[in-house]
């Protein structure tokens, strides 16, 4: 079988128990993929995957991708390279075996030193801000995930995130650097202008300034989101 046509339930192994890892884990298994285990070191990661993913197993690096067919891999962009490098030397990866990274810099080029071992490299990125928590599943639905994969295996990737829920969006391997901008410019500066907002309110002796922004910055969000082609809720 190519690989462009596997298909039905994949034995899933997460590497990451951040705010990012144990969602997506969720979110694959609601549909019926089978979660093997999670690599998280941390009290604070290892609760976390239990509220995700109750009763998955615990499991080292080196067990876990041994016993998956598709490797999400959730780490920091900082940490991504030197891992794949680290399991190749190892001889870790297996052949045919699906690896799904999802730091928004990174296309698949970033799998280069495990495409002898044979892998099938996946880039997705999730266009939203994650909270680690069961809220996230339900925005899930309908938000777009960066999509950067070989073109033979690009439906692999498409068809997973339509199975989290969301709309996948191609995005050239050239074209990841200006893509993570573009989400870190979203990103930092939402946060910062609200943060700045609120402070300002307290410092007038206003209580919760947050219930007071909240339909300001939505509705300001949504307008500014319609003017460059974003739908806006009802």
């Amino acid at each position: 079988m190519r690989p462009a046509e596997r298909t039905g339930r994949l034995g899933v192994g997460i590497i990451g128990a951040g705010r990012v890892g144990p969602v997506l884990g969720a979110a694959l298994a609601g549909a019926g993929h089978a979660i093997v285990g999670i690599a998280a070191i941390s009290d604070e990661s290892r609760e976390r995957a239990d509220a995700m993913l109750p009763g998955v197993p615990i499991l080292t690096i080196p067990d876990l991708v041994e016993r998956s067919e598709l490797v999400v891999l959730a780490v920091p962009s900082s940490e991504l390279g030197s891992l794949i490098a680290g399991l190749a030397e190892t001889g870790t990866w297996q052949m045919g075996q699906l690896v799904l990274h999802t730091a928004p810099e990174f296309g698949a080029d970033v799998f280069a030193p495990a495409r002898p071992a044979g892998v099938i490299p996946l880039a997705v990125h999730p266009a939203m801000a994650f909270t680690g928590t069961s809220v996230d599943l339900a925005r899930l639905a309908g938000a777009y995930f960066a999509v950067t994969a070989p073109t033979p295996v690009l439906p692999i990737a498409q068809a997973l995130v339509v199975e989290m829920g969301g709309e996948p969006v191609v995005v050239a391997e050239a074209d990841r650097a200006a893509y993570a901008e573009a989400i870190e410019t979203a990103t930092t500066f939402s946060t910062a202008i609200v943060d700045q907002a609120a402070g300002i309110l307290t410092g007038i002796g206003i209580e919760l300034p947050g219930r007071v922004l909240a339909p300001l910055v939505r509705s300001s969000v949504e307008n500014a989101l319609a003017r460059t082609g974003g739908t806006v809720p009802e």
